[in-house]
């Protein structure tokens, strides 16, 4: 069977090069939402999917998460981390008049990152929410005829034909995405350009009632285990006000002992685990950005 990977369309976005860098010449399609893509996994249509998981500015992207424990049939099996470089690009007809622009377009993500550039360079400049950084050079693009500007990435200039004039435009230099890679088994997939940085353990724990401590029994089923723990966060499981459950990354690959009795020290005290995924994470340079000015 050809496989066929899924992102976060259209061409242009940082998904996209998230895909780029986990995968090589294999068909690549966009989908317009996360469900959507999710959905394609499940149902076969995709081999693969990958999805933006957590910013450093925006925290997690609540739809990955929350539809990933949905969807129990998907497996997180890797993990590139790319940086957000916004850049500020024009139809290459419009590049000596930049600072004229009179319409700035981005997601509203990529617009509120960037701040102080639009306060401070483009001084009352409308700006308009798109769908997608990617989907806003597209429409510069198209355009060439209007006065008008799109933060995005360089992917998106490089496939769009836009010119960039101002790089690293954002108010926060260290931001990054996290981007999983999901699939229906619990296969092993690494990247052959990229170096591998370590590995996670994903869990999900929902407790079995609000009872004094049961947090603090969670923690310390890992604590004196020495289990590093990068990421816990609360989420509601939508069946009441109060009820929730908490994602943890655990800095560790899957064991025979440490993850598995820590499991078992949970189930006993009442608590549902799920185990999302054990994975490779990567890190993207972020490379590739020419001024055209």
């Amino acid at each position: 069977m050809k496989e066929i990977i899924g992102y976060l369309g259209p061409k242009g976005t940082f998904t996209k090069i998230a895909v780029d860098s986990m995968f090589n010449g294999e068909e690549k399609q966009g989908f317009s939402s996360i469900p959507a893509c999710m959905d394609a996994v499940m149902n076969g249509e995709i081999t693969y999917a990958v999805l933006p998981l957590e910013n450093t500015i925006e925290g997690t992207v609540n739809v990955t998460l929350d539809y990933l424990i949905q969807a129990k049939e998907l497996n997180i099996i890797s993990e590139v981390i790319v940086p957000i470089r916004q850049h500020l690009m024009v139809h290459p007809d419009n590049v000596e008049s930049w600072s004229e622009v009179e319409g700035v377009y981005s997601h509203s993500h990529a617009i509120a990152q960037c701040h102080s550039f639009l306060r401070n360079e483009l001084v009352n400049v409308p700006t308009h929410s798109m769908t997608s950084t990617g989907a806003a050079a597209e429409f510069v693009s198209g355009n060439p005829d209007q006065h008008i500007a799109a933060i995005a990435n360089h992917l998106a200039a490089k496939e769009y034909g836009l010119s960039i004039v101002k790089k690293d435009i954002h108010d926060f230099q260290n931001n990054h995405t996290r981007f999983v890679v999901l699939h229906k088994d619990n296969v092993k997939l690494a990247s052959n350009k990229l170096e591998e940085k370590g590995y996670k353990t994903s869990v999900t724990i929902s407790l079995p009632s609000d009872r004094p401590g049961s947090l603090h029994q969670v923690l310390s089923a890992f604590a004196w285990r020495d289990l590093n723990l990068s990421k816990i966060e609360s989420r509601p499981r939508k069946t009441g006000l109060g009820n929730y459950y908490f994602m943890i990354d655990i800095e560790q690959k899957m064991d025979d002992v440490l993850i598995p009795n820590a499991i078992k020290e949970l189930e006993s005290l009442g608590c549902t685990v799920r185990v999302l995924g054990s994975y490779p994470y990567y890190l993207h340079s972020g490379n590739g950005v020419t001024l055209a000015v």
